[in-house]
């Protein structure tokens, strides 16, 4: 009970008919919908054995239907979320605390920017906020974190009290152009000249295809999974997701997915998946067989800007890190993450550091504008 509205803490998402919880993703973002979500529980990516437990938080109306919704998930590590807090978890075991478990209000595994209040009714959000922070309260939990809030709910944790943090990640806007040669003739002859060349390596050594919705088959989905554990056991040891997720998003979102698949004859070596919202292309994630030049831009970058022309598409977001994605035409923008922490003098440690580090990343993104490959002037 917070302000005399009642939250509820669930077990699963799936516990939620789909179109109640859809009702709340307003602008129909594909990592905090019903069909994403419950693929990650159903698949058993998130769940027992994960160090990811569902807990979503719900406040419902008068009628006993959703008004307001975290997507937020019981944590007993830091791992898949792309914000990094390993510190923090070192500096609180240092001082005698225990850092996990933590709550989480996250798309897990997709460090995608994009709503984690899920509102109805906006005049809950204050509420809903506070059953978070009674979660972490009345369990004795560290802290709550959301990572990767879009910066139009910003405001909303500013106004709980809770901490804020910023990163950077590199999208590509879409300014209206005709196609990619468009594109190309906004960058600099250098950077045009290196992007052709990229180009033409790639696609003169596969042959490259996109393939969207119910033409992706079994088969494909058999390729891409192999490219998954590959890049999985080298980034992260054992990959996050499990091959059922990939059958399962297969059937339930096809209309939302695009893969972009490079073959030696009529063999895949190497693939990109890909997510479509109202607006926005999202790549997630990538891999291969068989190294060739060029191909990870190719089909990671490339293929995902010529998709978005298109179809007439606002951004690519390619997912984290990656400051080699600014010489292939993508911008430095910021990201946000939203922290209560509940004990005070670990907030405040926590807050000193968030402001030190808030003002070097802005001079970072500033200077990553300035190295931008776009002709000057």
């Amino acid at each position: 009970m917070t302000d005399g509205v009642t939250a509820e803490l669930l077990n699963k998402v799936s516990d939620i008919p789909a179109d109640q919880w859809d009702a709340l993703n307003l602008r129909g973002n594909p990592f905090v919908g019903h069909a994403f979500l419950v693929a990650l529980e159903e698949s058993g990516s998130v769940g027992p054995g994960t160090g990811w437990s569902p807990a979503p938080i719900m406040i419902r109306d008068e009628g006993d239907i959703p008004a307001a919704a975290l997507p937020a998930y019981l944590k007993t590590h830091s791992q898949g979320e792309y914000v990094f807090d390993h510190h923090w978890a070192d500096a609180f075991h240092r001082a005698g605390g225990q850092y996990y478990p933590k709550l989480q209000i996250a798309a897990p595994f997709s460090p995608v920017p994009g709503p984690r209040v899920l509102l109805r009714d906006p005049a809950l959000a204050p509420a809903i906020l506070a059953a978070a922070e009674a979660v972490v309260d009345q369990n004795g939990l560290s802290s709550a974190h959301a990572t990767f809030v879009e910066e139009a709910e910003l405001e909303l944790f500013r106004a709980a009290g809770w901490l804020t943090r910023v990163g950077t990640q590199f999208h590509w806007q879409n300014r209206d152009y005709a196609d990619f040669e468009d594109f190309l003739g906004a960058l600099s002859s250098r950077k045009r000249k290196a992007i052709r060349k990229e180009r033409a390596g790639a696609q003169e050594a596969v042959r490259i295809q996109q393939i969207a919705g119910a033409d992706i088959t079994p088969e494909h989905w058999d390729a891409f999974w192999i490219f998954y554990q590959d890049t999985g056991a080298r980034k992260w040891g054992t990959p996050y997701l499990t091959r059922s997720f990939f059958d399962i998003i297969g059937t339930k979102m096809r209309d939302s997915i695009v893969l972009f698949l490079a073959f030696d004859d009529d063999r895949p070596i190497a693939g990109a998946l890909n997510f479509v919202g109202p607006d926005c292309l999202y790549g997630r994630y990538w891999g291969c067989t068989r190294d060739v030049p060029f191909l990870h831009f190719e089909l990671c970058y490339y293929q995902a800007i010529d998709y978005a022309i298109k179809h007439g598409l606002a951004r690519v977001e390619a997912g984290a890190q990656g400051a080699h994605k600014l010489a292939r035409g993508y911008e430095a923008v910021p990201t946000y993450s939203a922290h209560y922490i509940a004990n005070e003098g670990f907030r405040a440690a926590v807050a000193d550091f968030l402001e030190r580090e808030t003002q070097a990343m802005e001079r970072e993104i500033e200077f990553l504008g300035e190295m931008a490959p776009f002709k000057k002037g």
